[in-house]
């Protein structure tokens, strides 16, 4: 990935409409979370579309199948608040397992496992066996249902980063959980992050949070991945994705290591945003959550700090 602000934006297929329960036991039968059929793109990953006589960018990782390769969900259902391992591959245009890749960020690719309600957040860094097969633990704490997206690039001549994404079904008894109200403060683990600026649809903008610990600035973050921090906004809804790298990168002269860490991002369009951070300190990485409206203007004390501990359930492997 290029040093500054490289943001990928991809959505997902509407959500699926949860029940009361998934199938365990007694419980109603399992729903099915299988990997969604290939649609081969032949376009560009950001090719221009027409509507209404306006050309658009259209986004990308809408579909499981892009640019002659493919996300192969091995897994397409696991059982929540159990252990579980997840196997994907990536197959290219003529079906074999892709085994070489470009590294970005110190990673051959990249995954991000979220649920549905944008409660359950999982940043992982799965290994990858000689014949292309991709695993990683995962557990799951809730039933319902989950998106897959994998950020990788082929190591193919001429082969652009691409993002895929496919559906992941957890069984159990499914109860819908309340998402949080915006707050321009969140804490995780005894830290305060703060949110400045707004995420606004169709025009670039920057958001700044900072990190605090016991009322003092944290001004010795750690890198994590090449950089002091990590952004995820996913639309609640259809989970419409914007992965963006911050302003800046360690030992480059001039960013520093908090307590602030600056984005430039622009949503695809008006909606209810969840935001995640990844930051590291101490040699632990954690993730702060915020929820955020774009589009009409949020009432004036819709962005108050919190005085209770609210966070992303998330998880991250190294």
């Amino acid at each position: 990935m290029n040093t500054g602000v490289k943001i990928t934006v991809f959505a997902t297929a509407l959500a699926a409409t949860f029940g009361t329960a998934y199938g365990v036991g007694g419980v109603i039968g399992p729903v099915g979370g299988g990997s969604e059929p290939a649609a081969h793109a032949e376009h560009d990953r950001l090719a221009p579309s027409s509507h209404s006589g306006h050309t658009e960018a259209a986004p990308a990782g809408l579909q499981v199948s892009e640019a002659g390769y493919t996300l192969d969900l091995k897994t397409s259902r696991m059982t929540a608040g159990a252990k579980n391992e997840l196997r994907f591959a990536i197959r290219d245009q003529d079906g074999r397992q892709v085994t070489s890749y470009r590294r970005e960020h110190g990673k051959e690719l990249h995954l991000i496992l979220a649920s549905r309600d944008l409660v359950t957040y999982r940043h992982l860094h799965p290994t990858r066996a000689a014949d292309g097969t991709w695993s990683t633990p995962v557990d799951l704490p809730a039933a319902g249902t989950y998106r897959v997206f994998a950020d990788f690039t082929p190591a193919a001549e001429g082969a652009a980063n691409l993002t895929l994404g496919a559906d992941l079904a957890a069984s159990g008894t499914y109860q819908a959980p309340h998402l949080p109200e915006p707050a321009a403060t969140t804490t995780i683990d005894g830290y305060t992050v703060t949110l400045k600026g707004d995420l606004r649809p169709g025009k670039a903008s920057e958001l700044t949070l900072g990190v605090s610990r016991d009322g003092r600035p944290v001004t010795d973050l750690e890198p994590y991945l090449g950089a002091y921090g990590h952004l995820v906004a996913l639309r609640s809804g259809d989970l419409a994705y914007l992965h963006v790298h911050p302003n800046g990168e360690p030992g480059d002269g001039a960013t520093k290591a908090g307590p602030e860490v600056s984005f430039t991002a622009s949503a695809p369009s008006a909606g209810t945003y969840r935001l995640f951070l990844d930051f590291q300190h101490n040699g632990t990485v954690r993730t702060a959550a915020f929820t955020v409206h774009t589009g009409q203007s949020a009432p004036d004390d819709a962005l108050e700090p919190t005085n209770g501990e609210e966070h992303a359930e998330s998880n991250h492997q190294h």
